[in-house]
């Protein structure tokens, strides 16, 4: 790379130039109306059997024609698919789930739900609200029954920050992510540290909604806690690899407890909000970029993987500081193809972009090698380049070895269930954005088909015990809401014509994509 300096200081006034984006040429898309009424009429029976059942609950058990409330009696599944609602355009639902927030309480919890989690109730709810005010105060505006409704969405945004808020009152301002109700109220739980996904995604949920309001106590608060993640004080344990940081953080003072890592659960949407800060708004989070780019070259320089058995995938391994990698790693982390294509194309770097592509056609094998045509929960592989001898990469065990061999990768035991995740279908959008190649279209519609004819059970859809087994094992009895955010709405959109919350390969991104799926309107110049 040449200096950017020296270049700078030869070439004067020509350097504003040669430094202006490469602008990419927008990619054709095709919409496919016969695939976006399947994955409409999918949504429709998941929410048919989820009202019927299940509401004002949380979550839907299709096959018993129950429900669970997992997620605190709130209604986590009506606010989950209001902005998949939405961008079908689903009158009927939008105004059952306006409705419906209308009344929520976020001062009581269900009697069997008192354990409220700052990260997934940000994520689920507070991302649902919010996005949804987007839509029905802009380009959905049509489907707003009043102006007093829309207004109540953001009014129980502003309530249920504003008890959440007290998560954050710690010595270190890193909130504590258990939040528990009682009959006298609530109070925080007693946890000593809090893990970087849980820390790191919420600055986006909470940023928003100081952007709304004109209140900015809400994104200082999140932002402040996020500094600990953005500027390691403990580099020696808690940076292994510049950008790649540790898991857990000390809520008193802000250092890192531990040295592993990676881009599966526990870590992985902190990395991902890091360039959709800059997506949202490029004046304001510059450094976040400059995290992410780090993060990024680091994995490709230090956790790029390829099985033994087939070195043309390309995994990224999990590490326990550093030089201690791991070869795991999760239907979770699939989604890491998705946030390289996101940044490549922001930052107009194609080796970013490439990187994520061959991530997602890895994750795309790891669907079309299993029985079900889903991939598994957990799988592991074989390092190429490591000696085979080494303690860090032992084979697979016998009776996986032929799978091995053609698959690149094993799942092991207990590794095989399918909840009902996005992630991967989630990177073919990506994808299928970046490039118009309508072979991700064609990858997310098998993906849905075979998810449809072994998820669908009873009066909705339900995770499974084993992908790799004949009709998937057996039924969990269980209908996340992330299925209505993320599944039905990557699923949808991918087929669907374009609008102006798709993401855009030209840079005009007027929209942001929250780790549930809700789109919100970016703050800043489109990027």
């Amino acid at each position: 790379m040449v200096n950017s300096r020296w270049t700078a200081a030869i070439l004067g006034s020509a350097w504003q130039v040669l430094a202006q984006p490469s602008y990419v040429t927008q990619p054709s898309y095709v919409a496919h109306p016969d695939r976006q009424a399947a994955v409409k009429e999918a949504f429709q029976r998941s929410w048919d059997g989820y009202y019927q059942y299940a509401f004002p609950n949380d979550t839907l058990r299709p096959i018993s024609r129950t429900y669970q409330n997992d997620r605190n009696g709130w209604g986590a599944s009506a606010v989950d698919a209001i902005s998949t609602a939405l961008v079908m355009g689903n009158q009927d639902v939008i105004d059952k789930i306006v409705e419906h927030i209308g009344s929520i309480n976020f001062n009581a919890t269900s009697p069997d739900s008192e354990n409220v989690s700052l990260f997934e109730t940000t994520i689920r709810y507070l991302g649902g609200l919010l996005s949804a005010y987007d839509f029905l105060t802009g380009p959905l505006k049509q489907y707003a029954k009043d102006q007093a409704s829309v207004d109540k969405i953001l009014a129980q945004a502003v309530n249920l920050a504003d008890v959440l808020s007290v998560t954050f009152d710690t010595p270190s301002g890193i909130p504590i992510n258990t939040l528990l109700y009682s009959s006298s109220g609530y109070h925080v739980g007693s946890d000593t540290t809090n893990g970087i996904a849980t820390i790191g995604t919420l600055v986006l949920e909470w940023t928003h909604l100081s952007d709304i309001t004109g209140d900015d106590k809400y994104a200082q608060l999140t932002q402040r806690a996020e500094e600990y993640l953005l500027n390691v004080r403990n580099p020696d344990v808690g940076e292994p690899y510049p950008g790649l940081i540790g898991t857990d953080v000390n809520i008193t003072d802000g250092t890192f407890t531990d040295s592993s890592g990676g881009w599966n659960g526990g870590t992985d949407s902190f990395y991902e909000y890091l360039i959709k800060m800059y997506v949202y708004d490029q004046d304001r989070f510059g450094a976040y970029k400059d995290r992410w780019v780090a993060a990024v070259d680091s994995s490709i320089k230090y956790l790029a993987s390829h099985p033994s058995s087939r070195p043309d995938m390309t995994f990224l391994a999990a590490y326990n500081g550093r030089d201690q990698l791991s070869f795991v790693s999760t239907h979770l982390a699939c989604f890491d193809g998705g946030n390289f294509i996101l940044g490549g194309l922001t930052l107009d770097n194609d080796e970013y972009k490439q990187f994520g592509l061959d991530l997602v056609e890895a994750c795309h094998d790891t669907y079309i090698a299993t029985v079900t045509g889903i991939g598994p929960e957990v799988f592991y592989w074989q390092d190429s380049k490591l000696s085979p001898n080494a303690s860090n990469n032992g084979g697979p065990p016998s009776n996986a070895a032929d799978f091995y061999a053609t698959a690149g990768f094993w799942i092991p035991s207990g590794g095989g269930s399918y909840v009902l995740r996005p992630e991967v279908i989630e990177s073919f959008y990506y994808a299928y954005r970046a490039t118009g190649d309508t072979k991700y279209q064609d990858w997310a519609w098998e993906a849905f088909l075979n998810i449809n004819a072994t998820c669908s059970a009873g009066v909705g859809f339900s995770s499974i015990t084993d992908v790799n087994a004949p009709a998937g094992g057996s039924f969990t009895d269980f209908q996340e809401s992330f299925w209505f955010a993320e599944v039905l709405k990557y699923s949808y959109l991918i087929q669907a014509d374009d609008a102006e919350w798709q993401v855009n390969a030209g840079h005009d991104n007027t929209w942001v994509f929250n780790t549930e799926a809700h789109p919100f309107q970016v703050k800043g110049t489109p990027i």
